[in-house]
């Protein structure tokens, strides 16, 4: 793996204050996900590194402002904060160097402004405001308002000049898996602090009251039901097909690791059952060593055909 000094001059990232603005985003970045960030540094190709890094950052900054507080400090922090990323994209200057960063980036690789403001308007409404789905509908709408321009303010970054029209689609079949999954393997975590993220029309369809999940009752109709979304998170997956034929090569490792990650996390919520009920459902740990290892060997190989 090259050093973070290198992967900057790999990138094109030149200037002390500019290379120390995208130091401060990726080592935000390693303190609260660092799982993610070692994913980057050993799998990606060290041109995109720093662009992908400042995306997570400003992803990981939303998220956090979107969800601590109450609804209304919720609303009044990412109505501060878009104001400022607001600045930020238009001048390139901002107090804090995670957004210069992600800024400079943004300008860099031309990705579509439209995406980041999406993102800010959903984490404002779908996600500060979230009261759960009445349907699958809701569902969706929560997607197209939040998760998929959330996953495209980081993964948008890859493509210089952003997402075209095809590749925006198929990250958009990528996130419904992805959400499906973790909202799946966050279940327990999630009712335990008042979210209920399975939509409440289907607990209808099987006579499941949100009393019975948050009690972790094991009955035929609660296991029925997680079977049910279970199988529907199976075929979002199988959806997701072909994606690796819309990423850039240096990126191609990553989204092959994390697509083989979420199918270890949903067969591991499928082996828990109701169990999923009363503690969040990990990746283990030998999956993630193995699909990292097996990764890592790839692209070693592609670079040494290259």
């Amino acid at each position: 793996m090259p050093s973070w000094r290198t992967t900057l001059t790999a990138a094109g990232i030149s200037g002390p204050a500019l290379r120390a603005d995208y130091t401060y985003a990726a080592r935000r970045v390693l303190r609260r996900e660092p799982a993610p960030y070692l994913t980057l540094r050993l799998l990606a190709a060290p041109p995109l590194v720093p662009w992908l890094t400042a995306g997570v950052g400003f992803m990981n900054l939303v998220d956090d402002v979107a969800e601590t507080g109450t609804v209304q400090e919720r609303t009044a922090g990412l109505a501060a904060l878009t104001e400022r990323v607001e600045t930020a994209l238009k001048t390139g200057d901002s107090p804090d160097p995670l957004l210069r960063a992600y800024a400079h980036a943004v300008e860099a690789r031309g990705l579509p402004v439209h995406w980041v403001t999406r993102f800010l308007e959903g984490a404002a409404t779908a996600e500060a405001r979230f009261d759960g789905f009445a349907t699958e509908e809701d569902f969706q709408a929560y997607l197209d308002a939040y998760a998929w321009p959330g996953l495209l303010v980081f993964t948008g970054l890859q493509y210089q000049d952003g997402p075209g029209e095809e590749q925006a689609a198929g990250w958009r079949r990528f996130v419904d898996a992805a959400q499906r999954v973790d909202f799946l393997a966050d279940l327990a975590g999630d009712l335990a602090e008042g979210r209920l993220c399975l939509p409440r029309a289907r607990l209808a369809e099987h006579g499941v009251t949100r009393a019975d999940l948050e009690q972790a009752r094991d009955t035929p109709a609660v296991r029925e039901l997680l079977a049910a979304e279970c199988a529907r998170a199976r075929t979002a997956l199988a959806a997701t097909a072909g994606i690796l034929d819309l990423v850039e090569p240096g990126l191609r490792p990553v989204i092959a690791a994390m697509s083989e990650l979420m199918g270890h996390q949903l067969a591991a919520v499928e082996r828990a059952g109701a169990g999923a009920l009363r503690k969040n459902v990990g990746y283990g740990l030998r999956a993630p060593v193995r699909t990292l290892a097996r990764a890592r060997r790839a692209r070693r190989t592609a670079v040494r055909g290259s």
